[in-house]
C-alpha cells in the first residue's frame, strides 16, 4: 500500500494521501460538526493499515470507536453504504483497528508519565515562560542534581533541589555562578502553577517509552495509540507540556532517515490551537523548529483545529497536506479567516475557493495533496470516505477490554517512588539537625556542668563578733559625747586621737 485514499473530488478525481508525501505534516481544518473527527478517524485507519503507528488526541471521547468494528445495525449504515457507492470505495467492509488507549490521569487508558530530567531545564523554562536568568538558575538547579547524583523526577525533586540552591547559594557561588533567591521565587510560583493544573500527574515513574507507542500488531498493522484528553484539555498548559516533550523526544531519540517510503509514526493532534494560545514566544519558536526538522526523522505531525489562523505562519509554512472542513463566517474576523484559508490553496479554474469553503456540506472538504514531486496539488472539493471502524465512542466496558489485551500490560498502571532529590535532601537535612542537635547538646552540658560547681570562698579579714561590734559603736559614742562638752574642734579632734588608739588595740 502506497496510498491512502481519503475521497473522491466533484472533478472525479480520487484524492489520496502519498505515504511518501506523509511525513511533510498536514493539517484538518473546519467548524465544529463538520467532519474533522471523522476525516482524522479515516487518516488513522489508512496509516495502521500501512503499518504506520499512529498517536492520536481524542478530545471528545468519540476516537475510541477506531478500536471497535462498524456496524450494520449502526443508525447511520446506509449513509456510509450510500457514501462508499458514490465515491467507487468497492472493497469499503467494516473492522476494527489495534489500539492503545492512554491517559495522564490514568483513568480512561495507561497513565502517561516521563520524569523532570527528561523533560529538561531548557523545556520546562520556555513553558512556564522564564526570563533568561531564571532559566540560568533552572540550568544550574539541574547541574547540581546531576553533579550529587540526586534523580530529578518529580514535581517535589525540583521543588527540594531548588530550596537546596537557594540555602546554599553562598557555597555554590564560585562554582556554579550566581543564583538569586528572587529567581528562585518566581520558578517556584510558576511550578505551583503547574502544579494546580495537574502537572504533578503527568511527572513522575514509569516513564513512557517511545517504543510503546510504536508498535505494530502480529498481522503488520500499525498500533494506533489514542491519548484520552477529555479531562486534559481543561489544561491547557499541561496539554501543551505533554505535546511538545513528546515531539522533543521524537526529534532527539530518532535517527535522521530523510524521506522514508512511509512514516515511522503519524500524530493527530486535536485542539491544536491550544499549543499556541498565549504561549510564550520562545515556545511557538520551539515547535516551529520541531516541526522543521522532526519529517527528517520519519514523523508526520497533522494539527486538527477549527480554523487555520489558530496556527502561527511560522508552523504552517511546514505544512504540505491540506484538509479544509467547512467554515462558517459570522463576523469580519471569520470572513478575513476565509480568505486566509482560500488563499493558502493552489486554485482550481472550476470554483472559487473562498465561495465554497462556506458551502461544504458535512463530510465534504477541500482537499490538496502533495504530489510524487512534493508539489501541492490543485484543491478539489471532495466528499470524504466512511470509515471502516465505529462512528462513535466505545463503551467502558469494550475500553477495558482493549486494555485487558494491551501489548504493554500493567507495566504502566502502578506509581514507582523510588528514592530521589526529593527524599536524599530530606536525609541530608536530617543528617544535618542531628549533628547541629549534639552539638548544641554538648554545649548545654558544658555549661550545666560548669554551673554547678562550688564557687571558692574569698579572703579577707575575719567578721567580727556581735560583742566586738557592740563595743566599738559604745567607744564611739561615749567618746562623741565628751568631745562636744569639751566643746570646740581641738577638743573634738584630741578625743578622736585617744579613741582611734582605743580602738585599733
Amino acid at each position: 500500500m502506497t496510498t491512502i485514499f481519503i475521497g473522491k473530488d466533484t472533478d472525479g478525481k480520487r484524492q489520496e494521501l502519498l505515504l511518501h508525501r506523509a511525513n511533510r505534516h498536514g493539517l484538518v481544518a473546519g467548524a465544529t460538526g463538520t467532519g474533522k473527527t471523522v476525516t482524522l478517524q479515516i487518516l488513522s485507519e489508512g496509516f495502521s493499515n500501512a503499518g504506520v503507528p499512529v498517536f492520536c488526541v481524542d478530545v471528545k471521547g468519540d476516537l475510541s470507536g477506531i478500536s471497535q468494528s462498524g456496524s450494520k445495525t449502526h443508525k447511520l449504515h446506509d449513509k456510509l453504504i450510500s457514501r462508499a457507492e458514490k465515491i467507487g470505495l468497492e472493497d469499503y467492509n467494516y473492522t476494527a483497528f489495534p489500539t492503545m488507549f492512554w491517559d495522564l490521569y490514568g483513568e480512561n487508558g495507561h497513565r502517561v508519565r516521563t520524569t523532570i530530567s527528561e523533560m529538561g531545564p531548557t523545556l520546562l523554562s520556555r513553558l512556564m515562560g522564564l526570563t533568561n536568568v531564571q532559566e540560568g538558575v533552572m540550568a544550574i538547579a539541574f547541574d547540581v542534581a546531576e553533579d550529587n547524583d540526586w534523580p530529578l523526577l518529580d514535581l517535589k525533586d525540583l521543588k527540594s533541589t531548588l530550596t537546596f540552591i537557594a540555602e546554599s547559594r553562598k557555597d555554590l557561588l564560585y562554582e556554579y555562578g550566581n543564583i538569586s533567591s528572587q529567581s528562585v521565587g518566581a520558578i517556584m510560583r510558576n511550578l505551583l502553577v503547574l502544579e494546580r493544573d495537574g502537572a504533578d500527574e503527568f511527572f513522575g515513574e514509569p516513564a513512557l517509552k517511545l517504543s510503546d507507542i510504536m508498535r505494530t500488531d502480529m498481522s503488520g498493522k500499525g498500533i494506533v495509540s489514542v491519548l484520552d484528553a477529555q479531562q486534559l484539555i481543561n489544561n491547557p498548559r499541561l496539554y501543551s507540556t505533554f505535546l511538545l516533550w513528546l515531539l522533543s523526544e521524537l526529534f532527539e531519540e530518532l535517527p535522521e532517515i530523510g524521506d522514508p517510503d512511509k512514516p515511522v509514526i503519524a500524530f493527530f493532534f486535536d485542539e491544536a490551537h491550544l499549543l499556541f494560545t498565549d504561549a510564550p514566544k520562545a515556545l511557538v519558536r520551539k515547535i516551529e523548529q520541531v516541526a522543521r526538522l522532526i519529517r527528517s526523522k520519519g514523523v508526520g505531525i497533522y494539527f486538527v483545529t477549527q480554523n487555520p489562523t489558530d496556527i502561527p505562519d511560522s508552523v504552517l509554512g511546514q505544512i504540505g497536506n491540506r484538509i479544509q472542513h467547512a467554515l462558517r463566517a459570522y463576523t469580519p474576523n471569520d470572513l478575513k479567516a476565509i480568505r486566509a484559508s482560500a488563499n493558502a490553496f493552489r486554485p482550481n479554474p472550476a470554483f472559487k475557493t473562498e465561495d465554497v469553503i462556506s458551502d461544504l456540506g458535512v463530510g465534504e472538504a477541500l482537499v490538496s495533496l502533495l504530489d510524487a514531486k512534493g508539489r501541492p496539488g490543485i484543491v478539489g472539493q471532495t466528499l470524504i470516505r466512511p470509515p471502516s471502524s465505529r462512528l462513535g465512542p466505545a463503551t467502558d466496558a469494550e475500553r477495558k477490554t482493549v486494555m485487558s489485551r494491551s501489548p504493554v500490560g500493567t507495566q504502566y498502571d502502578e506509581t514507582i517512588d523510588r528514592k530521589s532529590a526529593y527524599e536524599m535532601l530530606s536525609e541530608k537535612r536530617n543528617q544535618i539537625a542531628e549533628v547541629k542537635a549534639k552539638e548544641d547538646a554538648k554545649v548545654a552540658a558544658e555549661k550545666a556542668r560548669t554551673k554547678s560547681k562550688p564557687k571558692p570562698r574569698r579572703r579577707g579579714r575575719k567578721r567580727q563578733s556581735a560583742l566586738e561590734a557592740g563595743t566599738k559603736a559604745a567607744v564611739r559614742s561615749i567618746g562623741a559625747e565628751i568631745g562636744r562638752k569639751l566643746g570646740g574642734r581641738t577638743g573634738a579632734a584630741i578625743m578622736r586621737g585617744i579613741l582611734g588608739s582605743m580602738m585599733r588595740r
